[in-house]
């Protein structure tokens, strides 16, 4: 009976419109009183969930991706991509999905990336000719790598959620292959859309401009070797590394580009202090709801049910995608990250996929469930700067949506794409 007022009051605030945090945390609450546990075990569990010294990483993170953002660094990685793939059928559409990875690489964060991406692009895209659906839908899609490179708070929220079975440095070098993986996916999707329609092509200006560039992006992208480098090779910790990107990136956008302002300074601190209070908030709520999860053995019931409706691993991981996604429509990133881990990755690794893998699994699904309705953030954003509504992107999505799931597929059923570099860099055993 608790398990169902807990899942049932859920879904219920959910369905509401009661925000995602404030849904997890009346659930709870609803089912301890129910349960006649003492109120003090819901600060305690909150207290518990957020006073982790590994999730300091997160605000770091956070406000160096804010920082990118307000400190001009994308317009150099727009003009990068364009001199990169402009002369492509669909050109602006190639560039877009270039340079939202390299963006994605240097924010971590799929709505950062389609904030900063899509004021350069969708304004710019339209004036060339091609319809506000097109540019919107292929950034909103692309700028979910952001999700998958190595300064993603999420993959912080992830190998916590874990409950350290996972190293934080594994899942880094981890999500580049599948990082690549998604922007080919996409490139192919934007290209394919862009014959059928009879988009033009750019004009290849030769490599010297691609090499000019190339200079002024590389200190902004640079941020991204810096974490790598330092956290495989022992130098310093994840959380260390997200102190040393946020003083990076202040001394590039103030110092070599000189592109950021006090204003745009204090605007990008406003805005991560909210991000942070916000993932801190669901963390809080989150480890409430995880222990009632434990409390009920939520895990052990989901195994049982998947068990009866199959055993064998290819259809378990199939069954485990399709509920991540149907999850993730309805709940935030953090949020679904912070719930589904303590279900999922126990039946995960029971029919034989490595934590690490899961984790990219987890993140992919998760950023596909920020393109759509009804929380759909990044869609959202990506259709207010085109101007566009969100029935009108999502006539013509189907093409995108195929190449995630394209590039989900592939994480899914071919562990390699995970596992490969972990192994190389790090000498990872799982």
């Amino acid at each position: 009976m608790e398990l169902i007022i807990l899942g049932a009051t859920f879904f219920g605030f959910l369905i509401l419109g009661v925000p995602v945090a404030f849904a997890i945390g009346l659930s709870a609450i609803c089912t301890i009183l129910y349960e006649g546990l003492p109120v003090a075990v819901i600060f305690q569990q909150m207290m518990s969930g957020m006073n982790i010294f590994s999730f300091l990483a997160i605000p770091f993170f956070v406000f160096s991706g804010e920082l990118m953002l307000h400190g001009g660094v994308a317009d150099k990685i727009v003009q990068l991509a364009k001199n990169l793939v402009g002369h492509i059928r669909g050109g602006l559409g190639m560039s877009n999905v270039v340079a939202c990875t390299l963006f994605g690489g240097v924010s971590g964060s799929p709505v950062a990336d389609v904030s900063a991406m899509g004021a350069v692009m969708i304004p710019m895209m339209k004036k060339e000719g091609f319809d506000t659906d097109y540019a919107v839908n292929v950034t909103t899609h692309a700028s979910l790598v952001g999700a998958l490179m190595p300064t993603s708070h999420n993959m912080i929220i992830y190998a916590l959620a874990a409950g350290g079975k996972v190293s934080i440095g594994a899942l880094i070098a981890a999500g580049l292959l599948p990082a690549l993986v998604l922007m080919v996916c996409m490139l192919v999707a934007a290209y394919a859309v862009a014959v059928k329609r009879g988009y033009p092509a750019g004009k290849f200006l030769g490599w010297s401009e691609v090499f000019r560039s190339l200079a002024a992006a590389l200190p902004g992208l640079l941020i991204v070797g810096i974490i790598l480098a330092g956290i495989l090779s022992g130098v310093f910790t994840a959380t260390e590394s997200a102190a040393i990107a946020v003083t990076y990136t202040i001394l590039l956008t103030f110092f070599i580009y000189r592109t950021m302002t006090l204003q745009n300074f204090l605007r990008a601190a406003a805005k991560a202090v909210k991000t942070t209070g916000v993932v801190l908030l669901l963390i809080g709520v989150s480890t409430m709801f995880q222990y009632l999860m434990g409390l009920y053995e939520v895990a052990d019931l989901a195994g049982e049910m998947m068990s009866k409706v199959s055993t064998q691993p290819w259809m378990i991981f199939l069954l485990i995608n399709v509920i991540l996604f149907v999850l993730g429509t309805f709940m935030d990133m953090a949020a679904t990250i912070l719930i589904c881990t303590p279900i999922f990755l126990p039946i995960a690794m029971k029919a034989g996929m490595d934590p690490v893998q899961f984790g990219m699994l987890m993140l992919i699904n998760c950023a596909l469930g920020l393109n759509t309705p009804p929380v759909g953030t990044t869609q959202f954003v990506g259709c207010a700067i085109g101007g566009i509504s969100v029935g009108a992107v999502m006539r013509t999505i189907l093409p995108f949506y195929a190449a995630l799931i394209a590039a989900l597929m592939f994480v899914t059923y071919v562990p390699a794409f995970s596992l490969w570099l972990p192994r190389l860099l790090m000498g990872y055993k799982g």
